[in-house]
């Protein structure tokens, strides 16, 4: 049996329903580009806070998505068992990256150099969100929340561990000026 851990893998995606009523299933992708998994032999389900694997006799990718027959899941009650679970990959299946690009989870814990104010903090999280991702820095004990923006997020340096960024003019006041004080507010 291959044992897996959750911090040697990556979220691919996850189960959304079943497909039909032979067993497969509806797999909704969380990758950039899905094509370069279409030769996918196998992957890691999350089921009760372990890693299962699961074997793929066939994959049929639709956009952002793919209906996938499993091997040993052969009825729409077996698979609607696995319905809501997060799928997974090991990190090894990541695609190469070229020079400056990062997958996220590289990046934690890398220090981040804007091109005008130099080095301010280091990454301590990164959020996804469906119109816009945030990566989390700690500058001067507050999180500020940098916008993945090309413009803005510049490339990353893994031999120095750094990011280096173009921060927007006031981003930074955004966080660390005092808003709402007493002397501010007028008496009405």
């Amino acid at each position: 049996m291959i044992l897996m851990k959750i911090e040697e893998c990556f979220l691919f995606g996850y189960i959304a329903k079943p497909h039909g009523y032979k067993g497969e299933v509806a797999l909704v992708l969380d990758v950039d580009n899905p094509a370069a998994y279409s030769d996918l032999d196998s992957f890691f389900v999350l089921i009760k806070g372990s890693l299962v694997p699961y074997f793929v006799e066939e994959i049929r990718l639709q956009g952002a998505k793919a209906i996938i027959r499993l091997e040993d899941v052969a009825t729409h009650e077996a698979a609607q068992a696995l319905v809501g679970n997060q799928v997974y990959l090991p990190m090894n299946n990541l695609p190469e990256l070229e020079e400056g690009q990062f997958y996220y989870h590289d990046i934690i814990g890398y220090r981040v150099v804007d091109a005008t104010a130099g080095e301010l903090g280091e990454v301590t999280n990164v959020y996804e969100f469906p119109h816009q991702d945030l990566i989390a820095m700690n500058y001067q004990e507050q999180e500020v929340l940098i916008p993945v923006i090309d413009e803005i997020v510049l490339k990353a340096d893994h031999t120095k561990k750094q990011l280096m960024v173009n921060l927007p003019e006031g981003l930074l006041d955004i966080y660390t000026t005092d808003a709402g004080t007493p002397d501010d507010q007028s008496d009405d």
